[in-house]
């Protein structure tokens, strides 16, 4: 069934489009104060009170920071905080947790086959050291692992998703693979081996479920 937004509602989400052109269209940057929401509600032309509730959303996305005898200023976005609290209701169904590492795993696996004609020899030698450094923890290892992959496909897009979904994974649990498959995908890496790709993730995806 379709929901209807209503009235206000529309308003409050027009204000947010205004406030994202105002930001663009005068080159705003991360640390740049935003006007006063007097000053806001005269170059939109909206009501203070959705103003007012524009600003509030911002801030709990962690978009802006409200700064006491300052005023209000763009900050970096943090996902976490917005990750976090939508990840208390997301979370609370049943087997949703299943299926958020069944979703990870399916990128991750493209990125994987993507990935494999651009690696080079400095790409998995710094994918070896991290395999060899028993320093660090395995849900760092596996952020490091796959996000050098990311960063080979230029795919901003798809790297923003993952993130997306590997921040709620780590407030739901700390999900990643058994030690092998990391020593394994870099030896398929290595060996030249595309094909065995997909059945390495099938095998731990099989194992996970």
């Amino acid at each position: 069934m379709a929901v209807t937004m209503s009235p206000k509602q529309k308003v409050y989400q027009e204000v947010l489009q205004e406030i994202r052109t105002y930001i663009d269209e005068n080159h705003l940057q991360t640390g740049d104060k935003l006007p006063s929401e007097r000053d806001l509600s005269e170059k939109l032309h909206a009501g203070r009170s959705s103003v007012r509730e524009a600003l509030r959303a911002m801030e709990l996305l962690g978009l802006i920071e409200t700064r006491r005898g300052e005023g209000t200023f763009l900050t970096t976005y943090q996902p976490y905080q917005s990750v976090e609290l939508l990840s208390s209701f997301i979370l609370r169904k049943d087997g949703i947790k299943d299926e958020l590492f069944l979703t990870r795993a399916i990128l991750e696996k493209e990125v994987a086959k993507i990935a494999f004609r651009d690696l080079d020899e400095q790409d998995l030698s710094i994918l070896e050291g991290l395999l060899q450094d028993d320093a660090i923890k395995p849900e760092e290892r596996h952020l490091d692992f796959f996000g050098l992959l990311f960063s080979k496909i230029n795919n901003l897009l798809l790297a923003k998703i993952w993130g997306l979904i590997e921040a709620f994974s780590l407030t739901a649990q700390h999900f990643y693979y058994d030690e092998d498959f990391y020593h394994d995908l870099l030896s398929l890496y290595k060996h030249d081996q595309y094909d065995e790709i997909e059945d390495l993730f099938h095998h731990n995806i099989k194992i996970r479920n």
